[in-house]
């Protein structure tokens, strides 16, 4: 078992697919696991009442082992195109936030019930996770640095080192060795597929502001050439999103 690990670790293409995968199935299992786990009455415990508040430190946790165990692989080197990262990551995440914030300036109320509303994001988002259930400062502390954790590094991390890193260079060579290929080459092939993947792995009132996102994430990549500004720009997306919603109670968002 011990060599077989050993194997797995030298693999570089394990290395950009697993933890992105690891993180998935934690998604998936969450979605059927938790909706069989959940209570909501008085007396049940925590984390039957609020399953996220359990599935999210597990995965935090194994996924931040998992990246740790190929770190190695990973290419992040500093150049002052980072920087381009960090403002980039302000634009995008102001177009994500965009669609809650015009629900709110225009007065609107209820939940989305044309199928604009929905396929633009114009809904109120104030659903969802929120450490404020716990009454216990430790466990309102505990919950909200495992959720920011999870959100603005284990998600940076898995998601550009795959998306960005792995199959930008996949879809250019998939038959040789995509290895080659270097690190924001730019395609239309690998701007479609990229992008509209990045979109739809996320939630559909999500997908006007992910396709944005990740149509500038993608220019970050090719502008850069670097994958260390892609996480960075998405790490100080997620800080602002995580930010935007305690203080607004925008709890859907994230």
């Amino acid at each position: 078992m011990i060599d077989q690990l050993k194997i797995w670790r030298e693999n570089r293409t394990y290395a950009y697919v697993v933890p992105f995968a690891a993180f998935m199935i934690f998604n998936l299992i969450y979605q059927f696991a938790g909706e069989a786990m959940l209570w909501e009455h008085d007396n049940a415990p925590w984390y039957r009442h609020w399953p996220e508040q359990l599935f999210y430190p597990i995965q935090t946790i194994v996924c931040a082992l998992v990246l740790a165990f190929f770190w190695k692989h990973y290419e992040f080197r500093w150049s002052n195109k980072v920087w381009i990262g960090v403002f980039a990551g302000f634009v995008g995440i102001g177009f994500w936030l965009l669609p809650t914030v015009l629900y709110d300036h225009f007065g609107m109320t209820g939940k989305p019930d044309s199928f604009f509303q929905k396929l633009t994001g114009l809904a109120p988002r104030d659903e969802g996770f929120d450490p404020g259930v716990f009454e216990n400062p430790a466990a309102y502390w505990a919950s909200l640095i495992f959720r920011i954790t999870r959100a603005v590094i284990i998600v940076s991390l898995v998601e550009e080192i795959f998306w960005r890193g792995f199959l930008m260079r996949f879809l250019l060579d998939m038959d040789g060795n995509y290895w080659k290929v270097p690190f924001g080459k730019p395609a239309l092939i690998s701007f479609v597929v990229v992008t509209l993947a990045f979109m739809l792995a996320h939630a559909p009132l999500d997908w006007a502001g992910a396709l944005v996102y990740g149509s500038i994430t993608y220019w970050v990549a090719v502008k850069t050439k670097s994958l260390l500004a892609c996480v960075v720009m998405h790490a100080v997306a997620n800080s602002s999103m995580a930010a935007f919603a305690m203080v607004y109670g925008k709890y859907g968002l994230w």
